[in-house]
């Protein structure tokens, strides 16, 4: 009987040794955002509820104004001027964190400045961290740059962005992206390459030109093309150049320009994406 209680005991320190082990082993991970309008904040809160992560954001102790020139006439002045807003403290212990879910608005090209004043602060060394964004055209590879020349020894892995005026693909989108990115288990699907890219025709530039047209900080011509089949439907990679634009001073300067097309059956073609 001394016996058996002996070996029962051992076979209970050894499932609590492994389920020990396994915790040990589960990354901790902390969704961190700034938001203004609540896009970003949605985004947020589905990877958190998603991965039953912590999460937190990141408060301007003055906030940003919720009118849109007006927070670009503050941005502009600060960036004249060199500066960064003041933020409350993160109440959270980066320290003790693995993976950062990085989330924020993309103003002037790249993450809006509440959360370029956050990576003043800290020193992200060792830290996985995932950037997600929202808006309006694109935004989310330049600010991967930026993020990794800021914090040049922390771990920059893939991100994710999304047009606010998409915000209903949310979930389904992060559910595939958390797949892909290993943090969820389950089926994901994984696009094919794009080809090479060939001249447009008449249609695929119609397609273009309907993803396009209700936007008015792209006023471009389609030039090439490349296309993939995505699960319900097509998606294109056009290479536009814009048209001329006098008279419009609050456009982007004028290049050449990327823009991934979405078109499911039954749906009218949307852009998801602009890079410059």
């Amino acid at each position: 009987m001394k016996i058996i209680k002996t070996m029962l005991a051992l076979a209970a320190a050894m499932v609590a040794t492994v389920s020990y082990g396994q915790n040990s082993d589960t990354p901790k991970i902390l969704v961190l955002f700034y938001s203004q309008t609540s896009n970003t904040k949605t985004v947020a809160q589905e990877i958190a509820n998603r991965l039953g992560a912590d999460m937190e954001e990141i408060v301007p102790v003055k906030p940003y104004d919720g009118d849109f020139q007006a927070t670009i006439g503050r941005c502009m002045e600060e960036r004249k001027q060199g500066i960064t807003p003041d933020i409350k403290p993160v109440a959270a212990d980066i320290t003790k964190y693995d993976v950062i879910f990085l989330g924020y608005p993309i103003w002037f090209g790249t993450y809006a400045p509440p959360v370029e004043a956050f990576l003043n602060k800290v020193d992200l060394q060792g830290k996985k961290i995932v950037p997600f964004c929202t808006f309006g055209s694109g935004g989310l590879d330049s600010s991967i740059k930026e993020l990794t020349e800021k914090q040049p020894k922390a771990q920059i892995l893939p991100g994710y962005g999304v047009r606010a005026a998409r915000m209903a693909a949310v979930p389904k989108e992060i559910d595939q992206f958390l797949k892909a990115s290993g943090f969820l288990e389950g089926e994901f699907f994984k696009p094919e390459a794009f080809p090479a890219p060939h001249e447009v025709s008449e249609g695929e530039a119609a397609i273009f030109d309907a993803a396009v047209g209700d936007y008015p900080m792209i006023h471009a011509k389609a030039k090439t093309v490349a296309s993939r089949t995505i699960p319900g439907g097509t998606e294109y990679l056009f290479t536009a150049v814009d048209l001329p634009r006098d008279g419009s001073p609050n456009m982007p300067p004028a290049g050449e320009m990327q823009v991934y097309v979405t078109a499911l059956e039954g749906a009218a073609p949307v852009f998801t994406q602009v890079v410059r």
